[in-house]
């Protein structure tokens, strides 16, 4: 069975119904209350860290269709702001959502995102980042970092 993939015009939604596109390029029009019906299609309506991604691959187009050219430190300063504009959460969010849509350059920036953040980071922190609950005794641990040093 071949993979399909949907992709949504949300410009059809307010004309009462929504396109669905396969990856062979099939065009589906069905009302909204039949897409949300399908799962994948409804988490995508719902799913708030959409909105990000697109302004992200929308401004990243732009550099690159500009007649002038964007020189690569606008590129890299637009990448910087995007990154500070967002809390651990919505960065967490938003790298689940691209992995999810299948982005893999925003997906990339993300997980260099996500390192430098961690980066030289307390292994404390390392937990709280990604809500990992400690699992060792206090005697476990204190084992472990003393053949780590």
């Amino acid at each position: 069975m071949s993979e399909k993939t949907v992709t949504l015009k949300t410009a059809a939604m307010s004309e009462k119904t929504v396109t669905l596109k396969t990856v062979e390029g099939t065009l589906f029009q069905v009302k909204p209350s039949i897409a949300k019906d399908l799962k994948t299609v409804q988490s995508f309506i719902d799913d708030s860290n959409v909105d990000p991604a697109l302004d992200y691959l929308n401004n990243h187009h732009r550099f690159r269709g500009s007649a002038i050219g964007e020189s690569n430190e606008e590129v890299a300063r637009y990448d910087a702001d995007f990154a500070k504009s967002m809390t651990h959460e919505e960065l967490k969010a938003l790298a689940l959502a691209t992995n999810y849509l299948n982005v893999n350059d925003l997906l990339e920036f993300l997980k260099q995102t996500v390192a430098n953040v961690i980066e030289n980071k307390s292994v404390e922190f390392v937990r709280k980042f990604f809500g990992i609950e400690n699992d060792f005794t206090p005697e476990e641990e204190k084992k472990i970092r003393s053949q780590n040093e």
